[in-house]
């Protein structure tokens, strides 16, 4: 393996037609190499229905977006599956505007940095459109005060009504296929206690495709939902939950999945052996990939390039930021709108981009997260109001954690990234380039869906090994 110094040195040897040519196409906005191999995890955005929906939607079928043959209708041997008993009702989503774009980059951006904030030394991975999905069908069931604070969250000044019709419509809208795949699924699991409301259901499954459960809550049903969830994300997140501690009554899951392969791959002739600076100053030998990518990016604190995976809607987004600003107050002031008018703004000019092969797992409790994102009171015992969810003997039902684990993997072929989202309710119990940005100490990235610029995934990478 070639040393940063050799790799260098090779390439300024190149013959100077070949560089001519290479700048000829870099100028007609042709990429020459593609940048990043990314394995993501977190939250795979697919949402399987069963059979059983499919067979009593109209004609049999069902109009769904993002399901594989392979992986929906998993059917859980000891659960019991209650969708003989719901039928999925002919849904009308409502088309992609601005006023959704900005409610979800809102909430997105603001998850994203108070994640952040409790994170600090430690590499950062996490997708808010999980989330959004999770804490979206659980708002299904809440009522009053924990409604309001919940629709103010999720969607500013929409109502949960309307959000259901729009992320049915948008995740409907995602392209899924060979070249670029995104899966996303959701499912319930209730315990035999809980009295749910058939409403709530109905809701779930036909907005959000939820496949729905009832069971006693003890070890096999923990094996059920981990095995649900590794096959849904595909392996990278093996396990959501560890054991029942007797005052849970609701499992609300959403996982998203996405795999892709560059646009342009690397080659070996890409791949060399460097040096990356970690948050705490420490170095580590890590294997970079260099490409010439067109689209270079900048704000007043950061530059960076958009590198496009194969089907180019969906983009790998880097911002690096400025010697001598720390990447935690960087992220403290990124705000949607500076994203949206660096995206805006982004420039048709020749970029040598460097990306370390990166892998790793991320894990977040978020009940802190969003008590101070703004719904302190579906966390409350004794305050909160989920009575349009069911009710249960023991007593008042409230949003006992929510966890966020996701994983992620960039490599020379693309990128793969898992997530998997859990609410859990219980009761009371170089010099030829015009620009140069190389990832060869703390940044920031995304996947993002070119269309609208909302991200799938958003993370930081603070240290390798």
């Amino acid at each position: 393996m070639r040393t940063e110094k050799e790799f260098i040195d090779e390439v300024k040897k190149r013959s100077k037609n070949k560089i001519a040519a290479r700048k000829r196409k870099i100028i007609a906005g042709v990429s020459m190499v593609a940048v990043l191999v990314c394995i993501l995890t977190a939250a795979i955005i697919y949402f399987p229905i069963n059979n059983e929906i499919k067979d009593k939607s109209e004609n049999g079928t069902t109009d769904q977006n993002n399901i594989s043959e392979e992986n929906s209708g998993i059917r859980p041997l000891y659960s019991v599956d209650l969708m003989e008993n719901v039928i999925a009702q002919v849904t009308e989503g409502k088309p992609v505007d601005d006023s959704f774009i900005e409610s979800q980059l809102d909430f997105y951006f603001d998850l994203f940095k108070a994640s952040a904030k409790y994170s600090e030394d430690e590499n950062i991975f996490v997708s808010p459109m999980s989330v959004m999905l999770a804490l979206s069908m659980t708002a299904n069931g809440a009522d009053g005060e924990t409604r309001a604070e919940m629709e103010a969250l999720l969607g500013g000044e929409l109502t949960i009504e309307e959000l259901n019709q729009y992320l049915y419509a948008y995740i409907k809208s995602l392209p899924s296929n060979d070249e670029a795949k995104v899966n996303i699924a959701n499912a319930i699991w209730y315990e035999n206690r809980f009295n749910v409301e058939e409403s709530f259901l109905e809701t779930n499954a036909n907005y959000y495709g939820a496949s729905l459960f009832r069971a006693p809550f003890d070890d096999k049903v923990v094996d059920e939902i981990n095995n649900w969830v590794k096959e849904k994300t595909e392996g990278l997140v093996d396990r959501i939950i560890e054991r029942f501690d007797g005052d849970e009554v609701m499992i609300l899951l959403n996982t998203l999945f996405f795999e892709s392969q560059w646009q342009n791959k690397y080659t070996s002739i890409d791949v060399y052996k460097g040096e990356f600076e970690s948050y705490q100053g420490d170095t580590s030998k890590v294997e970079y990939m260099q490409s010439s990518e067109s689209l270079y990016i900048e704000d007043v604190n950061a530059k960076g390039f958009v590198k496009n995976y194969k089907n180019s809607r969906y983009s790998f987004v880097a911002l690096l930021p400025n010697e001598g600003v720390d990447i935690y107050k960087y992220i403290e002031d990124f705000s949607y709108e500076q994203f949206l008018n660096t995206m805006k703004n982004k420039k048709n000019e020749s970029v040598f981009a460097v990306i370390p092969k990166f892998n790793y797992d991320y894990e977040l409790m978020l009940n802190e997260v969003l008590k101070e994102m703004g719904i302190p009171t579906a966390f409350s015992e004794s305050l909160a109001d989920f009575s349009k969810m069911g009710t249960s003997p023991n007593g008042n039902v409230y949003i006992g954690e929510v966890l966020h684990k996701t994983n992620i993997c960039v490599d020379t072929s693309g990128t793969k990234a898992g997530a998997v989202t859990k609410v859990e309710m219980v009761d009371e119990s170089a010099p030829m380039y015009e620009n140069e940005v190389k990832l060869n100490r703390p940044f920031v990235y995304m996947i993002i869906d070119n269309e609208t610029n909302l991200p799938l995934f958003m993370g930081a990478v603070t240290e390798l090994n």
